[in-house]
């Protein structure tokens, strides 16, 4: 599939409750309103294409670009490209996306998360810890401890970050608290400690999900 036609079947699969419901999330304007649903059939047809994942990105289409994270090559992608991509958004689904498809597939994961959760801008932040999330729920070969130093980060400072990279950190502390059992004990604990987990989700119905109680369904669920 080239440009032209990957832009016209999105265009073609977008809808106004769709459009309304992504801005409310923080969209922006520049999108055509395709369902994650209609996204993940088109990642299947497409397959892997990083070149055609690049020009999707260059579009600064929403549309496009989530299609692009769904079919880019992470090892294909350099490091600075994935900074470039990062840089390029503020806009919280797009960077979760990016994230899960290609920042935690990459060799140089770690390091990115390293330097983002370090960050004091919102989007750079959550990538950061929506990075580590990713890997502690997906690369049992990370030493407990690489993960151990973070939740003391949470503990003493998730109350003082921006909102998107907050919100990354409650989901990074649930991540980090449903890796093992001894992770688990460790994670509640400062869940306990930090309390409640305030984040303004705007003009939609989402909820900052309690980290204790998020744990324990995830892990009965793991355990059946």
């Amino acid at each position: 599939m080239d440009l032209q036609a990957a832009l016209s079947t999105l265009e073609s699969l977008g809808t106004e409750q769709n459009r309304k419901t992504f801005k409310r999330h923080g969209a922006g304007d520049n999108l055509y309103g395709v369902s994650f649903a209609n996204l993940n059939k088109l990642k299947k047809s497409i397959k892997v294409d990083q070149s055609l994942a690049e020009q999707l990105w260059a579009t600064g289409n929403t549309d496009a670009r989530t299609l692009a994270t769904m079919i880019a090559d992470p090892k294909l992608m350099t490091s600075e490209q994935v900074d470039s991509w990062i840089q390029d958004t503020q806009y919280s689904c797009l960077i979760d996306e990016f994230v899960k498809h290609v920042v935690a597939k990459t060799p140089f994961a770690l390091t990115k998360m390293e330097l983002w959760t370090a960050s004091d801008d919102e989007w750079i932040g959550r990538a950061g810890w929506q990075t580590l999330a990713c890997l502690a729920l997906s690369k049992q070969e990370i030493d407990d401890t690489q993960f151990e130093q973070y939740l003391e980060i949470i503990r003493n400072h998730i109350h003082e970050h921006k909102n998107r990279t907050r919100e990354a950190m409650n989901i990074a502390l649930i991540a980090i608290g449903v890796r093992n059992e001894h992770l688990e004990t460790k994670a509640k604990d400062v869940a306990r400690a930090i309390g409640q987990v305030h984040v303004d989700h705007g003009d939609t119905a989402c909820k900052t999900p309690d980290a204790i109680s998020y744990m324990d369904k995830t892990n009965a669920r793991k355990k059946k």
